[in-house]
């Protein structure tokens, strides 16, 4: 297959290779945003997260929406309404990030500062929550609570990305209040942070590599010599392609992951070809801002696991022949 790819998405060094899945799952349905299920190694309670069948899809920050003008709205980044329309698709896993306000309190939000995606400026971890919660996204929608996303939509997995140092207690203290444990795995561009958050949580939670537990999972891809060095501590390795001009993804490194135990997601990938590549190349989820496309490949492949009622499934089957699947417009 030949793939065009952007200025922004290089070739990467992936051969197609043979699917791999650690997981046998028996799902025997939801009850009270919990899921039953049985693997075939011995398990723990971090297992839970990843229980259900890949390849695993991920709404980045809730991705774009397609309104009912069949315009595409990227502004939207980590509001309820991205959440809800990722819900409405089918999503069941969620990505989104988590800085603390000046009194502790845990914000749905990417950047350290407003200024970029809403109305106001400042920084979060410099404001008290009575000032971030008059900002407005876009100009248009509130800055939400993690604790209110994993409230409002208690049968939906979160991916957290810790984004700083004070948002690592507030975490622990919304996991203890919300009893999420089983249906979050937390992430950090930080080894030290995640390393943290391990020790202080209160239950073992799923958590994805950070930067040195890839960067063991890289140098033990390249020699079986090497395979001590990767850590059995996350239950995936969540990954971009590159990182600068170094290749982070291999089939070396997903065979490797999977040797161990591990599940291997890549990020932020929004371009259907390179989806493509990748389900190919045996990796286990995709993170997208691109919720729509990547539904569409995988309903196509059948692979989609997301949920999805007759009805709507009726509607999107109308939808997806018309070029829209939108929730927005189709009810």
């Amino acid at each position: 297959m030949t793939v065009a790819f952007t200025p922004t998405q290089r070739p990467h060094p992936l051969p197609r290779a043979t699917w791999h899945s650690r997981f046998s799952v028996s799902v025997r349905g939801y009850a009270d945003g919990h899921i039953a299920c049985r693997t075939r190694h011995t398990a723990d309670v971090t297992d839970a997260y990843l229980s259900s069948s890949v390849p695993v899809a991920l709404a980045h920050r809730g991705g774009w929406l397609i309104d009912d003008q069949g315009e595409r709205r990227t502004e939207l980044e980590n509001t309820a309404t991205a959440f809800q329309y990722a819900i409405d698709l089918g999503y069941t896993y969620l990505e989104t990030d988590v800085h603390a306000t000046s009194d502790g309190v845990l914000m749905a939000f990417h950047d350290p500062t407003l200024d970029r995606a809403t109305d106001m400026a400042g920084a979060i971890g410099g404001l008290p929550h009575r000032e971030v919660a008059r900002a407005r996204v876009a100009g248009r929608e509130p800055v939400p609570l993690l604790e209110d996303l994993l409230g409002s939509w208690p049968e939906a997995r979160f991916n957290i990305d810790l984004k700083a140092d004070a948002a690592v207690r507030p975490l622990a203290e919304v996991l203890r209040r919300t009893n999420a444990w089983n249906r979050v795995c937390v992430g950090s561009f930080s080894q030290s942070r995640l390393d943290r958050a391990r020790r202080l949580l209160d239950r073992p939670i799923a958590t994805s590599c950070g930067p040195l537990d890839v960067l063991r999972l890289r140098a033990a891809s390249l020699s079986p010599l090497l395979r001590a060095l990767a850590g059995r501590v996350p239950v995936c390795a969540q990954i971009p392609l590159w990182h600068g001009s170094f290749p982070v993804l291999s089939r070396d490194l997903v065979h490797t992951a999977h040797r161990l135990g591990l599940q291997v997601h890549v990020w932020t990938i929004n371009e259907p070809p390179v989806m493509e590549r990748l389900l190919d190349a045996g990796v286990d989820g995709i993170v997208t801002d691109d919720t729509v496309a990547l539904k569409r490949l995988l309903v196509r492949r059948g692979r989609w696991t997301g949920r999805t009622s007759p009805a709507r499934a009726a509607r999107a089957a109308g939808a997806a022949g018309a070029g829209n699947d939108s929730p927005l417009q189709n009810g």
